[in-house]
């Protein structure tokens, strides 16, 4: 790709702090006034660019600011809305495990944050473009799609991905149209991790147990139809090496004898079955592969020879696996490390634009990103919505509709 202009001019053409956003009240400066000496990275404000605003993106970003006293740090995201995961992949029947977004929240206020969305990295604004502006950049956009696993059928209809599924009813835009025809009484899942757990507990619970969660009201409305009466969850190897937690499996449990109390009936008694049908059935996916799994330390992708200022955490770094607090840990890491590599001096050095430039970028290719304070909004909205009907949000899910609530 051609070079873009903004990258002759002098860096000094930028300003060295971040504007505050539109309709608030200009901050204090994050760089000390009156400096002269020569630029270092480790003295005065690196930027730092985060992409993705997950559990990996938010955990990164949060240890930053936390441990250096003047880092600031650009969260992009492509969604309009913030908390990746927590928001599209966290089963609605649990609420408790949620709540951390109200640490992300604190994180995405601070003066030194600030929070992206609509931008959607390697098309709007490229990987070397954010690295030209940034010190450091920290990829932590998750599994962004979901693995084939290569066997006859899975290509038909009826035949889901779990991603695709979880989106659907947690009200991510790309899967609102999903449309599963649950009019069967048997469903299988392939797979004994927790996501498995997740939707076959989805499947089980009665609609009325799931109506004071913040599911979609779409997805509500075809539970409610639903006859799915067993599911069955398939795995490779026997019970004991099944990757789901045991809260997951009592939660399972639990939403099994409910199904039965409320939609019992003659026959095979609905529920949950685990057979183990073994190796043959579907080849075990190279774990990581299509993920671009990096190595421990969070530097180095796969093939790649220019690695300074260039990190990952979360998902993208390990594969999909474990929970939350596996990522926050993990995350942390990641910080840590570029963090020292930032006290060594490796990253990067003399000044760089930050956000000032990647906005002339975006602005000059017609794109318009969403602020932290826009999506305040949105969130009052999806409350104010899910009010009526006793939820605690009913969530927007076109993002047309998004733009047009924020006057775009």
């Amino acid at each position: 790709m051609a070079l873009r202009c903004w990258r002759w001019w002098h860096w000094s053409a930028w300003p060295r702090s971040r504007p505050p956003p539109s309709g608030s009240t200009p901050s204090r400066s994050r760089t000390p006034l009156g400096f002269c000496q020569q630029f270092s990275t480790q003295e005065q404000t690196p930027q730092i660019c985060v992409v993705g605003s997950g559990p990996a993106g938010f955990y990164t970003a949060q240890h930053l600011l936390k441990h250096h006293p003047r880092a600031c740090v650009d969260i992009f995201e492509k969604q309009l809305v913030p908390f990746g995961l927590v928001r599209f992949g966290v089963a609605p029947d649990h609420p408790e495990v949620k709540n951390v977004i109200n640490t992300f929240t604190q994180t995405a206020r601070s003066d030194r944050c600030a929070f992206h969305g609509n931008v959607v990295v390697g098309t709007d604004v490229t990987v070397p473009e954010l690295r030209e502006a940034y010190h450091a950049v920290v990829l932590s956009y998750g599994a962004e799609d979901n693995q084939a696993l290569e066997i006859p059928g899975e290509e038909l209809p009826g035949v889901f991905s779990a991603r695709a599924f979880v989106g659907w009813y947690n009200g991510l835009p790309e899967n609102r149209e999903l449309a599963p025809d649950l009019s069967c009484d048997t469903a299988v899942i392939l797979g004994q991790g927790n996501v498995a757990l997740d939707v076959a507990r989805i499947l089980l619970t009665p609609p009325e147990h799931l109506e004071k969660t913040d599911i979609t009201e779409a997805a509500l409305g075809v539970l409610r139809q639903s006859q799915v009466k067993t599911v069955w969850i398939v795995g490779r190897r026997g019970p004991l090496q099944v990757a789901f937690t045991i809260k997951e499996a009592a939660d399972g449990i639990a939403a099994s004898n409910s199904h039965r109390e409320a939609r019992g009936g003659g026959g095979c008694p609905p529920g949950i079955g685990l057979p183990c049908l073994g190796p043959p059935l579907f080849p075990k996916p190279e774990a990581g592969a299509a993920l671009g799994r990096w190595e421990a330390g969070g530097r180095r992708p796969p093939g790649c020879h220019q690695t300074g200022g260039l990190y990952c955490s979360g998902w993208v770094k390990r594969g999909p696996t474990g929970v939350i607090t596996t990522t926050m840990t993990d995350s942390f890491l990641t910080s840590q490390i570029l963090l020292q590599d930032l006290k060594a001096g490796q990253l990067p050095s003399g000044p760089r634009p930050g956000y000032a430039a990647i906005k002339a970028l975006l602005s000059s290719r017609g794109v318009w990103p969403v602020s932290f304070s826009d999506w305040e909004k949105l969130d009052a909205e999806e409350v104010s919505r899910g009010q009526g009907t006793g939820k605690p949000r009913e969530k927007l899910l076109d993002p047309q509709e998004m733009l047009r609530l924020l006057g775009r």
